[in-house]
């Protein structure tokens, strides 16, 4: 194993599930570095443009907080559209050659929307209202789909739970969650 591989940061659980006019993204706080966890209570979502959106992201913290950045410019730009600002951001950073080399996912959601941006250009909306992201990303989203069909459980808690789960599957998840809620 090279010293690169050695080193690579790795792994996060990123989920979000609307349910009910509520959106909640929530987010485990492992951080791993090869076979380390580095630190245990990370957050990996936020709020952005005065509490009207959800962000997570997995992947690399520092790009993904400078392609936030970036989304918010394009939030401010097109009054909150967040289709338009969204679509904006996946076509400036599959095509600018700086961008192009930042590795990580997005999921961004409002109260209407929810969206997963790439750097391949993917700007993808989901089928059933979750979107799970990371090494634990399809556990979550997995575990979370089974909780909508089969509990009357909010959005919060479902997003919760099924992260929980998750952590219980994924080496690179813990059980230190933290949720976000739009309503």
């Amino acid at each position: 194993m090279s010293n690169t591989e050695d080193t690579k940061t790795r792994g996060t659980t990123v989920l979000a599930v609307r349910r009910d006019g509520t959106l909640a993204v929530a987010g485990d706080g492992q951080v791993s570095i090869g076979e380390i966890v580095f630190k245990n209570r990370a957050s990996k979502v936020r709020r952005m443009y005065d509490d009207r959106v959800l962000t997570g992201y997995s992947g690399a913290a520092a790009d993904a907080l400078a392609l936030f950045e970036r989304l918010e410019g394009k939030l401010d730009e097109f009054s909150g559209n967040l289709p338009r600002a969204c679509h904006e951001l996946a076509k400036q950073w599959r095509t600018d050659k700086v961008l192009r080399q930042l590795q990580a996912l997005l999921i961004v959601g409002d109260k209407e929307n929810l969206l997963l941006i790439s750097g391949t250009g993917d700007l993808l909306v989901p089928d059933d209202d979750v979107i799970g992201i990371g090494s634990g990303g399809p556990y979550a989203q997995a575990a979370a789909l089974a909780l909508l069909t089969h509990t009357d459980m909010s959005a919060e808690q479902v997003a919760e739970e099924a992260v929980k789960i998750a952590s219980t599957l994924c080496i690179y998840t813990n059980d230190q969650i933290v949720v976000e809620v739009l309503s």
